[in-house]
């Protein structure tokens, strides 16, 4: 079998046609895969939110520890001024 002439209109127009067959194969899965992209980064984005919702709570409930250690040194300075006054 001998190749076809490449000059020849129809060889082109096949090849052409192959060629945009395969173009649009090919967009296809990337426009698939953007979109999985696409959704990922929103549930990373909600995921996120949720996170950042959830740790200012958690800062908000969070124990004042300087207050409570100053409280305490106080509380203890008292009771040895008791002490040593001998109440």
């Amino acid at each position: 079998m001998t190749d076809p002439d490449p000059n020849d209109s129809l060889t082109v127009a096949l090849e052409l046609e192959r060629l945009r067959g395969s173009l649009e194969a090919g967009l296809a899965r990337v426009d698939g895969s953007l979109a999985l992209l696409v959704q990922r980064s929103d549930q990373n984005d909600k995921q996120l939110a949720d996170h950042e919702e959830r740790l200012a709570s958690l800062e908000r409930s969070r124990w004042p520890l300087a207050s409570i250690g100053a409280l305490a040194a106080l509380t203890t300075a008292a009771v040895a001024v008791v002490e040593l006054t001998g109440r």
